[in-house]
Formats: C-alpha cells, sequence, structure tokens
C-alpha cells in the first residue's frame, strides 16, 4: 500500500496526519514526565520524518529563519561557560530540535488543521486530566485547587486557556460548521470548567484578554484594511487611557482581591527579587542555559525549601524576562523577546494589512496570549512545550508568502454596444 505525499505534507491536503500530529503532539508536552522518554521520541517521530517524504517541502529555505534560531542556537553554546555544562548541553540541544519540529509542523499544517488538532489534543490533555487528576493544596496561601494530572495549577489553567482560545476562534474566526463545530463547542465547555476548577488567576486573565482580543479582530475583519487601521490605532489608545484610568482608581488591587491574591502575587514579587540579584551577577551571558536550578546548587535549594517545592524540581522565577536573564544574559533575553515581538508585529500587520486576515488573527491573538503570559510564566523559554511550539510556529509563518485576495468582479447590468461602422451606415440612410 502506497500513501501519497500529498496526504501527508502537503497542507489542505494532509487533514486527518496534521490534526492527529498536532494533537498528539500536545499530549506528549503536558505529560511527558509521566510517561517519559517514549512520549518524546513518539513527537520526533510525528514530525522528523516528514523530511524523509519530501525534504523541500518540509524544510524550506532555513537561510530565511536564522532570526527565528536565534536563541535556541545561544541556549547551546552556553554550554561552554554554564555553571552546568552537561544540563546545558542537553536541554540545549533538546531546544534546538523542538524548533526545528516546530518549523516542520509550521511548513505542513495549515492554520484550520492546527485549529482542529488543537482543540482535539486539549480535549484529551483535559480528559486525562479529569481522569486522573488530583488537588493540591498551596502552602503559601492555603488553598486548594485542581491541577489535573500536572504538578501545578498554573500549566492546567494554561491548556485550559488554549482550549477556550481555540474554540472561539474557531467558531468565530474560521466559522466552523457541522462536527468541528460541535468539537469545538464542546472543548470550550470543557475547558472553561478545567479553568475555574484550576483557580489559576493568571490563566483567568489572559484567557479572557486573549479571547477579547479575538472577537474585536473578528469585528475588524468585516473593514477594508485601511478602515482596520484607523479602527485599531483608535481602539489602542483608549484601551491606553483606560488601562491607566483602571489602575490609578485601584482596579489593580480590586483584581487580585477577587482572586484571594495580595500584592505579593503569593510570594511572586519575592521570588522576581531574587531572580534580578542572581541575574547581576552575569548580565551578559548568563549562568547557562537551564543551569541555575540544578539539584545541589545552593540558591535553587533555599528557594525550593522557601517555597516548600518537595520534589525539588519544575520550579521557576515566574517571569520569563527574569528567568532568561538568569539563563542566558541580555543577549538571551533580546534573541528570545525578538522572536516574540517580531511575530506578534509581523502578524499584526499582516492583519492589518489584509493580508491572510484569519490566519494572522488567529495567530496573533496567540502571540498576545504568549505575551501576557511571559511576565508569569516561562511557557516559550522550555523544550516539549505548547507555548514554545506554538510561539515558532507563528513566528515561521511570517517567512512564508500569504496569497494575496483579489477583488471579485463588480457584476453590473450588461449594455450591448454596437460596432461603429453599423451606426455610421444606420445615419446614411
Amino acid at each position: 500500500m502506497r500513501i501519497a505525499k500529498a496526504s501527508l505534507v502537503t497542507p489542505g491536503d494532509n487533514q486527518l496526519y496534521g490534526m492527529a500530529a498536532v494533537a498528539l503532539s500536545l499530549f506528549v508536552f503536558a505529560y511527558s514526565s509521566r510517561f517519559g522518554q517514549v512520549s518524546i521520541l513518539a513527537y520526533y517521530g510525528l514530525w522528523l520524518p516528514l523530511v524523509l517524504v519530501d525534504y523541500r517541502t518540509v524544510l524550506g529555505n532555513y537561510t530565511r529563519y536564522l532570526w527565528i534560531f536565534g536563541f535556541a542556537i545561544f541556549a547551546c553554546l552556553t554550554m561552554f561557560w554554564s555553571a552546568a555544562p552537561a544540563q546545558s548541553a542537553r536541554t540545549g540541544i533538546q531546544y534546538f530540535t523542538h524548533v526545528v519540529c516546530a518549523l516542520i509542523a509550521m511548513r505542513v499544517v495549515d492554520i484550520r488543521t492546527l485549529s482542529r488538532g488543537a482543540m482535539l489534543g486539549v480535549g484529551l490533555v483535559l480528559a486525562y486530566s479529569f481522569a486522573f487528576g488530583v488537588y493540591h493544596a498551596d502552602p503559601l496561601d492555603g488553598t486548594v485547587s485542581f491541577v489535573g494530572a500536572f504538578a501545578s495549577k498554573n500549566q492546567l489553567g494554561f491548556y485550559a486557556s488554549l482550549g477556550v482560545y481555540f474554540a472561539v476562534t474557531a467558531i468565530v474566526v474560521l466559522r466552523e460548521r457541522g462536527l468541528s463545530f460541535a468539537i469545538a463547542g464542546g472543548v470550550f465547555l470543557l475547558s472553561a470548567y478545567a479553568l475555574v476548577a484550576s483557580q489559576s488567576a493568571t490563566s483567568v486573565l489572559t484567557t479572557a484578554a486573549a479571547v477579547a482580543c479575538c472577537l474585536g479582530l473578528r469585528l475588524l475583519l468585516w473593514l477594508s484594511p485601511k478602515n482596520r487601521r484607523t479602527l485599531f490605532i483608535a481602539g489602542l489608545i483608549l484601551l491606553v487611557i483606560g488601562g491607566a484610568g483602571f489602575i490609578s482608581a485601584g482596579g489593580y488591587e480590586m483584581v487580585l482581591g477577587a482572586f484571594g491574591k495580595d500584592t505579593t502575587l503569593t510570594g511572586r514579587t519575592y521570588l522576581w527579587q531574587q531572580g534580578i540579584e542572581a541575574a547581576a551577577a552575569n548580565p551578559w551571558i548568563g549562568l547557562g542555559y537551564q543551569a541555575y536550578w540544578v539539584q545541589g546548587f545552593s540558591e535553587a535549594e533555599r528557594l525550593w525549601e522557601e517555597f516548600f517545592i518537595g520534589s525539588r524540581a519544575g520550579f521557576h522565577f515566574h517571569n520569563t524576562p527574569i528567568e532568561a536573564m538568569v539563563e542566558t544574559g541580555l543577549i538571551g533575553l533580546v534573541l528570545l523577546f525578538g522572536v516574540l515581538i517580531a511575530a506578534l508585529v509581523g502578524h499584526l500587520r499582516r492583519f492589518l494589512a489584509g493580508e491572510g486576515s484569519e490566519e494572522a488573527a488567529l495567530l496573533l491573538g496567540i502571540c498576545v496570549l504568549l505575551a501576557m503570559r511571559a511576565f508569569f510564566e516561562i511557557d516559550i523559554m522550555n523544550p516539549y512545550h505548547v507555548g514554545s511550539f506554538l510561539l515558532y510556529f507563528a513566528a515561521g509563518k511570517l517567512t512564508m508568502r500569504v496569497p494575496r485576495r483579489h477583488a471579485a468582479p463588480v457584476q453590473g447590468r450588461v449594455m450591448r454596444r454596437l460596432p461603429v461602422m453599423s451606426l455610421a451606415r444606420a445615419g446614411g440612410r
């Protein structure tokens, strides 16, 4: 039995394979710590063998991706000055190959396939969490929340956020119908329930902002590119003024109180302070990629003990800029956020210009979600994480040309004209 290449590597023609690959990738990202190296090999097996099917289509021209690989390459180079060189070398290579897989996915999966696969993947992840999940008590604030099959409520909340976002965009932006519409509705309800059960303030607030962004972009889709830009600028000005007024009126404290948080964000401000002090030790190139949270290192052991992290693993500064500064210095910070900002601005420009509006709107919302979460989590810094996968998928799409839509010919009343010679003869008679 021979399988056509198009069914594997041609965007739009490979929906079955693409949806399955995206869904299984999300499941591996969620639970690779549970299933171990076998699940990681399965993730590689979904994307890397496609190079053997049609390497020209799958890889493209990698000289156009150098700016995307900047942080991954620098992460590998940190092994030469890292406090834990073996750790930096291993995780740096993992991050680099993870970026390669994300770019392969970007080449062979279109936006509709990504959306459907993500909904199926989130549904599978949340279903597993509800089947085998547990509740954890937070020793810092005394609250009890559902963490699912994760070690943190914030990770459960992130997948719930993605489920809500992809379900809303499937209905509102991509205008799915039939079975896809029903799946989107089911994933939305399941994700919304998981979002509430997780009690993750970060996930709830960023999800609300991302969905509001999606709905706003959907309204702009009805306008011409020129009017989109005008209305977007006006809306952005009003948003900045309204946000400043809300904060000055004490809205920030009110929101924190609604989620049972204090001004220290349950100890995060203290953790950020410790990270800033650690970053000052080597501000340009850092201590080495993932070389800070290593068992046996005094500072990491101290913070694990202060924050009651008995596993002594899976902890971080809950802030991507600070984490990037500690591990990779200012150079790594610029390279990483350069990709995020380029993806955010690039898809915004495409949307306002009317180039691939549905794809640009969906990926822009993802970039907004990741940008907001970057100040409370480190979704884009780790290999085998759905946040970094989506970031490099979105960034890679900017390297591909979007076919312009030509305006349809105006259908008007057809007037029959007589030949000039016929009119002349008629006048002479």
